[in-house]
């Protein structure tokens, strides 16, 4: 399958960069989440991977009092975020910068908490838990979400979405089963409710898209492009019963030994 072209990303960011975030998810859906990390020490150290403009990270700076570091493999996100760290006064707590989650160059267990909205899976589930475990503290928590599969064989046009954009993606029973296979406590999941797709993500994208058909009303190629961007929401129109967002929260062991007894059952 042909990788897309240069002028599809262009667009793809000019669409995804003025979202308020770029992934399903909510402040509603946060809170939860956080709920289920119980004992977090008060100020924690929060670890945000694949921030992207931050609309997580305003909202996790919002529900708690610790310091946050914010990372992104792409510069203009991070850029945006930093803008509006200093336009909210967060400049002193929440730190943004670019990174590969894979290369992180971060000290180990050094996070009491490391967050992560809808990006885990760009480096394979099975490896993110890997580095998310080593960069906990022990008894840290890592909250993420995942797409996942809520139905089995999902009409073509869906399964070929999905193929092209994340041909691992498996069901919630399969995440948590990963989880506890990384070493981590699963605590618990929850699905994300269609409002959390559409309040801040696939609206605002429809409303972009929009603006930018008027910006490229006289271009056929951009006009293709967000033709192609604007199937995603419709999918989920039509489509979502096959398919959901779940958010999962998991503990990385407090001892060692009970680290040391997990990895020795793995092999």
């Amino acid at each position: 399958m042909n990788e897309p072209s240069p002028r599809f990303w262009k667009i793809f960011f000019e669409v995804y960069e003025h979202l308020p975030r770029q992934g399903p998810g909510n402040r509603d859906c946060a809170a939860r989440a956080l709920r289920l990390c119980v004992g977090l020490p008060r100020t924690p150290m929060i670890l945000d991977l694949g921030c992207g403009v931050g609309g997580q990270t305003l909202q996790l700076a919002e529900l708690t009092t610790g310091s946050i570091m914010a990372i992104d493999s792409h510069a203009p996100s991070i850029e945006r975020l930093k803008a509006t760290l200093v336009v909210r006064d967060l400049s002193q707590r929440v730190q943004a910068q670019v990174g590969d989650m894979v290369h992180l160059e971060l000290p180990p267990e050094s996070f009491d908490l490391i967050w992560s909205e809808g990006a885990l899976y760009n480096i394979g589930i099975g490896k993110a838990l890997r580095i998310c475990h080593g960069l906990l503290l022990p008894g840290g928590y890592l909250a993420f979400t995942d797409a996942v599969w809520r139905k089995e064989n999902p009409p073509p046009e869906v399964k070929a979405s999905f193929d092209l954009d994340y041909p691992a993606m498996a069901t919630a029973t399969d995440v948590v089963t990963a989880i506890q296979q990384g070493g981590l406590d699963f605590l618990g999941r929850f699905t994300l409710p269609d409002e959390a797709w559409w309040d801040d993500f696939y609206s605002p994208m429809e409303q972009r898209i929009k603006e930018l058909r008027g910006k490229y009303d006289d271009d056929a190629e951009a006009l293709a492009i967000l033709d192609q961007i604007a199937r995603e929401p419709e999918m989920h129109r039509r489509y979502s019963e096959y398919y959901a967002y779940e958010f999962f929260v998991a503990r990385r062991p407090v001892s060692r030994k009970a680290d040391n007894m997990k990895s020795s059952n793995r092999k």
